[in-house]
């Protein structure tokens, strides 16, 4: 693959794991996050402290030319629409959407000094919850549903020379989600909810990333690719 890559939130989790599946066929890797959390030391892995929640972000540390981009920072905000408060849909907001501008904004100058040949690629991350509606997720639906409109307008915006697309995952084993993975039996009863028989894992989503990130899919772009197990289209 090669190029410089930057990553928002590589440092636990899915970030992590397309981290980790990049650094291979890699020539640089930058990330972006609040802690060091789980991510190795590795010469071609330089991170940056940053909380995509705040002002003035720097992100003059990154290669004059970046060849791809990914935005993982999200929430799980689950509650009745009624015990929400305007606050609530806010800092949702920040995270998922605001948040991505300002790294899209940071990263843009280097992702246009891309190549015609070598396309540079935009990866986002939605959620299930968009496409099919599900009880208790009203603030975080919405502002992922944000997220896939920003998605087909800067595809559409930035086309041709720079590529954007989003993955919608279902509920996925990370430590943002440890809560609904507590027990086995909770791991049990979530496995159950999906056609396939389980739930999902970061390395299912880092590798569509990257598939996403490579020349293999430098046809696609303003998609939303529904990585969930078969949880938005099949009933069983």
């Amino acid at each position: 693959m090669g190029g410089n890559f930057v990553i928002a939130g590589g440092s636990k989790g899915i970030g992590l794991e397309i981290v980790n599946q990049l650094v291979p066929s890699a020539d640089r890797i930058d990330v972006f996050s609040r802690s060091q959390g789980d991510l190795a030391d590795h010469e071609k892995v330089f991170r940056h402290d940053m909380d995509f929640t705040g002002t003035d972000l720097n992100f003059s540390d990154i290669p004059e030319v970046v060849n791809g981009v990914v935005y993982c920072p999200g929430t799980i905000n689950l509650r009745s629409f009624r015990a929400l408060k305007p606050a609530d849909f806010r800092a949702d907001f920040e995270v998922n959407l605001v948040g991505a501008v300002k790294f899209l904004q940071g990263c843009l100058p280097s992702l246009k000094k891309g190549s015609m040949e070598k396309r540079a690629s935009v990866v986002m991350f939605s959620t299930v919850a968009v496409a099919q509606g599900l009880s208790m997720h009203a603030s975080v639906a919405a502002a992922k549903g944000a997220v896939e409109g920003l998605t087909r307008s800067l595809a559409a915006e930035w086309a041709p020379k720079i590529r954007v697309n989003c993955i919608a995952p279902a509920l996925t084993d990370t430590p943002l989600a440890s809560r609904f993975f507590s027990s086995p039996e909770n791991r049990e009863a979530m496995a159950l909810k999906y056609p396939l028989g389980r739930t999902g894992v970061p390395a299912d989503l880092a590798s569509t990333a990257r598939f996403l990130l490579s020349s293999d899919s430098s046809w696609m772009t303003g998609q939303v690719l529904a990585v969930d197990g078969g949880m938005s289209t099949l009933r069983k």
